[in-house]
């Protein structure tokens, strides 16, 4: 009886020794358990804001369709349309203007010139295609049809760059205002990814190159609009037309 009693009081110190310890390991688990818990669900959430910022960032070098077929690893074949409207436009005199400024002012410069142009197309049916020094080039109709709304959301949207474009101050010429030339075209083209590294999504077909030489052969703060665009704007009649009269405009291949 004796021994029985030595060993449930040896037991019962044991526990009485052991149950603290065991209290604290499992409040420090506890502890543990929640700190990981907050950790991981931190790092989740910093996941998915840099895998939106990734998006986001690849959403605006191609058009989401595309971006989404690339992003599961799909072949994007080439597609063909039967009628987009193109905009082309320069800034006038730009090779003076950067001959008397330093290459950080150009970049300054086209930089402050190209987030007004983005944050306005914004507002029209449009696609920035991809700008090439002073060149800025948008597309309507592609790569999601909108019918034939092409023409006049691309013909609002010139209107608005024209009358943006002044409000843009040259940083070394803080008295000169730049001045855009604009021109656009109506008609088919194909559309689709050029390169693997970089991929660029690219237009194809004399569309292009005629919008190209409407803007070639445009004036200051004029949109030269193709007989094309002319018949397209006129159904609507929401539009004041000029006729410039016939001009040479010599024909090159355009990528």
């Amino acid at each position: 009886m004796f021994s029985g009693l030595s060993m449930r009081i040896s037991l019962l110190t044991l526990a009485c020794l052991i149950y603290p310890l065991v209290l604290v390991s499992f409040k420090q688990m506890t502890e543990w358990i929640q700190n990981y818990a907050c950790s991981l669900q931190e790092r989740t959430e910093d996941l998915k804001r840099q895998r939106q910022l990734a998006e986001d960032l690849l959403h605006q070098m191609l058009p989401k369709t595309v971006a989404k077929q690339l992003r599961q690893q799909k072949h994007v074949e080439a597609e063909s349309y039967e009628k987009v409207t193109i905009f082309f436009s320069d800034i006038v005199g730009f090779t003076t203007i950067s001959a008397s400024c330093t290459p950080l002012q150009v970049v300054e410069m086209l930089n402050n010139l190209y987030m007004c142009f983005d944050t306005r197309i914004d507002s029209y049916d449009v696609y920035k295609v991809e700008t090439i020094g002073d060149a800025y080039m948008v597309v309507s109709g592609l790569p999601e049809r909108n019918g034939d709304k092409h023409a006049d959301e691309i013909a609002k949207m010139s209107l608005d760059l024209v009358a943006a474009v002044r409000q843009v101050a040259i940083p070394h010429m803080p008295n000169k205002r730049l001045q855009l030339r604009a021109g656009i075209h109506t008609g088919p083209c194909v559309a689709g990814i050029v390169g693997y590294k970089m991929p660029r999504y690219c237009l194809f077909g004399d569309t292009v190159n005629t919008a190209s030489r409407m803007e070639s052969t445009s004036l200051p703060q004029r949109i030269h609009a193709s007989s094309a665009v002319y018949l397209a704007l006129m159904k609507d009649g929401a539009y004041e037309l000029q006729l410039r009269g016939e001009i040479e405009v010599k024909v090159r291949l355009f990528y």
